[in-house]
Formats: structure tokens, C-alpha cells, sequence
């Protein structure tokens, strides 16, 4: 039994299960912009299962595919993977798990998720490859993110019509999340660059590519502002996008200390842009 649980644990920190904190809320925001109201117990269950499971299949792939650059650098060559933890054998298991948990959900959800549940897992596979070739590999997982709230918008409302608003969460999704993954590359500037890997401190240097991550942050929050003046307008949620402007200002001004201006920021803000949502839809008031 103690063996079990040791493996369930070791699995969770190989997908890096806290992540999923930053997916949920985009997921649950679309299904609210697409229904006017929270979705049922039914459905919030099966946005759950697609949502942790598409995200288990998207760590997954991406320490597969990275394992051998993991293994050259330092502060990556204990993740399970390079370190041995893990069989690689183990590690398709749980991203094939999470790829059918993924599927199923979506298929319970309504046949359309099901038809467009490869455009996902396609990004997830094509995105770590990216970074061999070019610096816009923040890009790449920036798309893998933005497709979270249109996820949810389909799920709640199974079709594209009138999707404007979702469009425009899932811009400001793709701008926070490259901007982010930008201050998350400064970690790796000189092992990069060494490796001939392409990010844009790598390229740039940290500091210009500070400047790029500050300018896609004004990107994303001028989309939310978008968002607020097309469909949300409500005095708490003006007072929310307020705040979550705050906390893209506060991801720079800690950019310094990746672990505060990565994880714990950006957790907060997540669940902030479910607050600006959810307050800013009238039926929900």
C-alpha cells in the first residue's frame, strides 16, 4: 500500500498537478461567458475530468519530449524522468491516461468537444518541440492555454456562434501565459544559449526580454478590457479588473523571484479572471 501511494505521488509531481490551478478557472470562465449562469453539478464534473486530464496529457508529452535537455540541466535533471524516478514507459501511461480521461469527458460533454479534442493534444505535442527552432516558443503554450476558455465556452454552449466573448478571454489567456512563460525562460538564459535553445532572454537578454513579457502583460489586460467593455459591465467587475491589473504589475515587479511571480501570482490571478467572470455576468448577480 505504502508503495502505491509513493507511486501516485511520484506521478502527480512528474504532471505537476498544481498546475492545473491555472487551467480550471479558464475552463470554468468560458462555460459561465457561454451560459450566462455556473454550469451544472454534472457538467462542472466533467469540465473537471477534460480539464485535468488534457493537462496531465500536456506535462506529460512535455517532459517526454524534453527529458534529454532535462537531464543536461541542472536545476531541471532532478525531475522524475532524468533523475530515474520514473520509467519512460510509466510516463506514456499517464500521459495516454490523461489523453483518455480527456476524450471521454469531452465526448460526454457533446459530440462537437469530442470532434475538436485533437486540436488540443495536437498543440500540446507540437509546442515543446518549438524552442529548438525558434524564440516564439512562448507562443506556443500561450495557444495550448488560450484554447482552456474556448474549451469551456463549447462545453456549456456546444457551438461557435456569437463566441466573441470567449475570443477575448482567450486572447488575454495567450498574451498572460506567453508573457509568463518569458519570465519563466530567464531561469534557463544562459543554459539556452549554450544548448543553442531558443527563448527570448536566450536571444535578447534578460532584461529586453522583460520588456516583451511587460508588453504582452498590456496586451492581455488591454483584452480583458475589451472583454469588461463588450459584455461584462458591472461595477464589481470593474473593481476585479482593477486588481487583476494590480497583480500583472506586482508579476513584474517580483519577476526577480520566479517562484512568487510564476506560481503564486499567477494562482491568484487565475482565480481572479473566475472572479471578473462570474461578477460580471448580470444573471449571476
Amino acid at each position: 500500500m505504502v508503495n502505491y501511494f509513493d507511486r501516485l505521488a511520484r506521478y502527480s509531481r512528474f504532471v505537476k498537478m498544481e498546475h492545473t490551478l491555472f487551467s480550471l478557472p479558464l475552463l470554468f470562465s468560458g462555460a459561465i461567458l457561454a451560459a450566462g449562469r455556473l454550469p451544472s453539478w454534472r457538467l462542472s464534473g466533467l469540465i473537471l475530468l477534460a480539464g485535468f486530464g488534457a493537462r496531465t496529457a500536456a506535462f506529460a508529452f512535455n517532459r517526454i519530449i524534453d527529458r534529454h535537455i532535462d537531464r543536461d540541466n541542472p536545476r531541471t535533471a532532478g525531475r522524475e524522468l532524468p533523475a530515474g524516478k520514473m520509467t519512460l514507459l510509466e510516463a506514456w501511461g499517464v500521459g495516454l491516461a490523461g489523453t483518455a480521461a480527456y476524450a471521454w469527458a469531452a465526448g460526454a460533454i457533446a459530440p462537437i468537444c469530442l470532434y475538436l479534442s485533437p486540436v488540443p493534444l495536437a498543440v500540446f505535442l507540437i509546442y515543446p518541440y518549438l524552442k529548438r527552432f525558434t524564440p516564439l516558443a512562448h507562443f506556443g503554450i500561450g495557444a495550448a492555454d488560450a484554447l482552456a476558455p474556448l474549451g469551456g465556452w463549447l462545453a456549456a454552449h456546444p457551438s461557435l456562434t456569437d463566441v466573441g466573448p470567449a475570443l477575448w478571454l482567450g486572447a488575454f489567456t495567450f498574451f498572460w501565459v506567453s508573457g509568463f512563460d518569458v519570465i519563466y525562460a530567464t531561469m534557463d538564459e544562459d543554459f539556452d544559449r549554450s544548448r543553442g535553445l531558443q527563448s527570448f532572454p536566450a536571444r535578447f537578454g534578460k532584461s529586453t526580454a522583460l520588456r516583451i513579457s511587460g508588453l504582452l502583460h498590456g496586451l492581455a489586460f488591454l483584452s480583458l478590457c475589451m472583454l469588461y467593455a463588450t459584455f461584462l459591465r458591472t461595477p464589481v467587475a470593474f473593481v476585479t479588473l482593477v486588481a487583476i491589473g494590480g497583480l500583472l504589475f506586482l508579476e513584474h515587479r517580483f519577476s526577480h523571484d520566479v517562484d512568487l511571480a510564476f506560481f503564486k501570482i499567477n494562482a491568484a490571478l487565475s482565480f481572479g479572471i473566475l472572479g471578473f467572470v462570474a461578477t460580471g455576468v448580470p444573471r449571476l448577480l
